[in-house]
């Protein structure tokens, strides 16, 4: 019976934490004793999920320390959650992607032989540096997990090849759309907050928005100030205004704010909070971006992204028009940036390709219909 089963729903990050918050109040719906537990690899970006959507955990570990190494990272989730594993019988543990937190629990939970979940299963580069550590993280999850939901297609087959069993497979499109259904809905009824009022004093929405972030280790280094001088030229179009939310890592931080800072139509903020970054995102007319996430959520606002990579392991959006590779080359980023800003911003009626919303049900309704 589903009310004797421990559920354990583990995140460290803020993009984990946005698309897990729908899979973890499906399950508090479903009658599974579910408790969520956060390593808080990252502190505040976190928080500021946790927050929003009002999800209170029930394990905190509170691992973030400054300059943390992954190794150091690691050990420590390791040592931590087998803590509470040990004291709370769990059943079955939920991680996600292709994080740290994610690949290490699942690891710890092999090791006590507790089943794992791995949501937004099957995304592959097969280039193990790129992203890093983000593609090995997933493959070594894929490895461990007993059940694997694909956001797509794609996915599933990668998943075949690799001979995971059809049968703990199930494309369930991605959890992301879920979480931006309800947020896109709160925006539309007036949130506001200090950040946006900020924003609106600034940033001039008259003229073509273009939203931008940044950071990819692979990157570091010649790749951003490739992209930054790629940003300097589009911004000398004196109809955009660029807003740039500064990833808070000192490789990302020097070489923006060192290349960026005295342009007038450029904005350089602070990482921006999950709403207040939707909210741009809804306005934009462009976004460049290395993030996964975004190249996910931008189609269902039909926003077009650069993806300032040379691989991408979402190619749902490449094939259906959404997403361009331009990696780090200034040429192709500012050719592809004056080519899309020439025309007028499209309504989009299409459906996003990377889910319908309704992921997260599916992914509970799988284990009510199956003996686990």
């Amino acid at each position: 019976m589903s009310e004797n089963k421990n559920v354990l729903i583990c995140i460290g990050t803020r993009p984990e934490a946005i698309k897990m918050a729908p899979v973890y109040f499906e399950f508090l719906k479903s009658g599974y004793n579910t408790k969520l537990c956060v390593t808080a690899q990252h502190r505040d970006l976190l928080d500021q999920v946790l927050h929003f959507f009002k999800m209170t955990p029930d394990f905190d570990l509170d691992l973030m320390t400054p300059n943390q190494t992954l190794n150091k990272l690691s050990s420590r989730i390791l040592e931590d959650i087998d803590k509470v594993f040990i004291e709370h019988k769990i059943d079955l543990v939920l991680v996600h992607g292709d994080t740290t937190t994610s690949s290490i629990i699942a690891l710890a939970a092999f090791n006590r032989k507790i089943k794992v979940a791995h949501v937004e299963a099957g995304l592959r580069t097969y280039n193990k540096y790129s992203p890093f550590p983000e593609e090995m993280n997933r493959q070594l999850t894929g490895r461990l997990a007993d059940f694997h939901f694909a956001p797509s297609e794609t996915a599933k087959q990668n998943l075949k090849k690799e001979g995971v069993a059809l049968n703990s497979i199930l494309v369930t499109g991605n959890t992301v759309i879920d979480a931006l259904k309800v947020t896109s809905g709160i925006l539309d009824k007036g949130f506001n907050n200090t950040v946006i009022q900020n924003l609106k004093e600034k940033v001039n929405f008259n003229k073509k928005i273009i939203l931008v972030t940044g950071h990819r280790r692979e990157n570091f280094g010649e790749g951003f100030e490739s992209i930054c001088n790629a940003l300097v030229e589009i911004s000398k179009d004196e109809n955009v205004e660029l807003i740039f939310p500064v990833h808070l890592n000192p490789n990302v931080q020097e070489v923006v704010y060192n290349r960026l800072s005295n342009l007038p139509n450029v904005h350089l903020v602070a990482p921006l909070d999950y709403p207040t970054f939707i909210w741009i995102m809804k306005k934009a007319h462009l976004i460049i971006s290395d993030s996964g996430g975004v190249q996910e959520e931008a189609p269902t606002f039909g926003v077009p992204v650069l993806v300032t990579r040379t691989v991408t392991e979402r190619q749902e959006g490449v094939a259906a028009g959404c997403s361009f590779l331009v990696g780090t080359n200034q040429e192709k980023i500012v050719n592809k940036a004056k080519e899309i800003l020439s025309h007028t911003k499209e309504n989009n009626n299409n459906l996003n390709p990377y889910g319908d919303g309704n992921a997260s049900k599916k992914i509970v309704d799988f284990f009510k219909n199956r003996t686990w």
